[in-house]
């Protein structure tokens, strides 16, 4: 009996582990990873805004959950939205943000390795070409 219950154990344990994976890393999402500039370097840089966005259109761009436009939308964020670069891929900025100014994010320091953010800000995917650096 007792090497079933530990089999059942090793069992839940392993599917316990599979769900925590399968939180952290959902189909079609991609974590901003922050610390990429080194451990002596602030985790994220550089300090940036939203900017170039059409005030005739949505006059907002869209927060991805991955470095696609098919990637689930996040949120939205509207011209002059301070905001941190963590990370570029291909025409995609990695993004922290706070609910104002993005201070208190975290990553306004150095870190001593490359790891996904987790909080305690918003972070997510959005189009380079509208993040102007302003600082950093």
């Amino acid at each position: 009996m007792r090497g079933k219950a530990i089999a059942m154990t090793s069992v839940f344990g392993a599917a316990l582990a599979l769900a925590a994976t399968a939180a952290v890393a959902q189909p079609g999402t991609r974590p901003v990873r922050y610390g990429l500039n080194g451990p002596d370097l602030d985790g994220c840089t550089p300090y940036s805004e939203i900017r170039g966005l059409n005030p005739r259109g949505d006059n907002f761009v869209s927060v991805r959950a991955a470095p696609t436009t098919a990637g689930r939308e996040l949120d939205r964020l509207g011209p002059g939205r301070k905001v941190w670069i963590c990370e570029e891929v291909g025409g995609w900025a990695g993004i922290v943000y706070g609910p104002r100014a993005s201070t208190g994010c975290n990553v306004e320091s150095p870190i001593p390795r490359v790891r996904a953010y987790r909080g305690p800000c918003r972070s997510g995917w959005v189009s380079s070409r509208y993040v102007t650096p302003i600082a950093g």
